[in-house]
């Protein structure tokens, strides 16, 4: 069975730090690109971070980008975000998502997701 687990998420002050990690089990995902969406309230889910799975050139969401970093470790079958500079419109619930290639994961078309960690920005 299949399982994404997210861990790192917290509340922190404008201008901190955090680092999320994701860690799959059941079966290896080093050929997948995996990645990082969010859903605020009353928002839809949107991308946030991908990497392709030689950990090549990764996409960012034009409103995280120079202030979010993802990077993946193949041997421990995991994807993490750093996550620096936070402001108040980064709160939302942070999901960890699996795709064959970066197209579908750009596209939404997500074959795993992990059950979400809560990331609160707030002074």
């Amino acid at each position: 069975q299949v399982q994404l687990v997210e861990s790192g998420g917290g509340s922190v002050q404008p201008g901190g730090s955090l680092r999320l990690s994701c860690a799959a089990s059941g079966r290896s995902f080093s050929m997948d690109a995996m990645g990082w969406f969010r859903q605020a309230p009353g928002k839809e889910r949107e991308i946030v971070a991908a990497i392709p799975w030689h950990s090549g050139v990764p996409y960012y969401a034009n409103s995280v980008r120079y202030r979010f970093t993802i990077s993946r470790d193949n041997d421990k079958n995991s994807v993490y975000l750093q996550m620096d500079d936070l402001r108040s419109e980064d709160t939302a619930v942070y999901f960890c998502a699996t795709a064959p290639a970066m197209d579908n994961m750009r596209n939404s078309e997500i074959d795993y997701w992990g059950q979400g960690t809560q990331v609160t920005v707030s002074s």
